[in-house]
């Protein structure tokens, strides 16, 4: 009799077993989380004179989306008219207080074309380096610093001496490029491409200086290859 009492219990325990599991469809996966991304610049990352969608920030995320890799809208400290000292200011005001898993550093036109001095932005993008990094999670690897747009091949500068633009813009691109790679940071040249745009007008916006969307999209294809 015992041993029909323990037989019926085992055989109840397994169909409660079998009652309460569930078949394979049914498993339940987990979430995908999204990714954060900051982006740090000034005219060129704000995208002035193009709508919000066309700025190459939201682009980028929209191109990784199609590889499967899911950003959240992205967090841009950007104004139009910035130096390397004045987004270094606007960082520390904002005072954010989290890491992400993906920054981008585009600065430094307005040094250029305010005549500042070259040295002034050495060391002033030293600071923004390491702030890109804290940002990042000291992750090197999470870090993509973008070089300087030549603006002298726009509508706007016609009238200018587009070679000295050219030459300066070089010199700073030069300076950026040594001390991001000094990191171990991805360096991203879109200068060449942007000075594609010379007697191209729709890679302008309407005020004639910054740059389309056609231009965005171009300087996207040259980020994405770091992925």
């Amino acid at each position: 009799m015992k041993t029909k009492i323990i037989g019926l219990i085992l055989l109840g325990l397994i169909s409660i077993s079998c009652t309460n599991s569930k078949p394979e469809s049914e498993t339940m996966v987990p979430a995908k989380l999204n990714k954060s991304y900051l982006a740090l610049g000034d005219s060129y990352t704000i995208g002035e004179s193009v709508p919000t969608p066309d700025r190459f920030p939201v682009i980028l995320i929209q191109k990784l989306k199609e590889r499967d890799i899911l950003f959240d809208t992205p967090n841009i400290i950007a104004k139009t008219g910035w130096t390397t000292g004045e987004l270094t200011k606007a960082i520390n005001d904002a005072n954010i207080q989290r890491n992400f898993d993906l920054v981008t550093l585009l600065i430094g036109v307005n040094n250029q074309y305010r005549g500042l001095s070259i040295d002034e932005y050495q060391t002033e993008l030293r600071t923004l380096l390491q702030i890109a990094l804290v940002f990042a999670s000291n992750k090197p690897e999470n870090v993509r610093v973008i070089s300087i747009p030549d603006w002298g091949v726009s509508p706007f500068a016609s009238g200018s001496d587009r070679d000295k633009i050219a030459r300066e813009i070089d010199l700073f691109n030069a300076v950026k490029k040594s001390e991001t790679e000094a990191l171990n940071i991805a360096f991203i040249d879109i200068t060449e491409v942007s000075r594609t745009a010379l007697n191209n007008e729709q890679y302008f916006a309407s005020d004639g200086l910054h740059f389309s969307r056609e231009m965005h999209e171009l300087w996207v294809e040259e980020i994405l290859k770091s992925f």
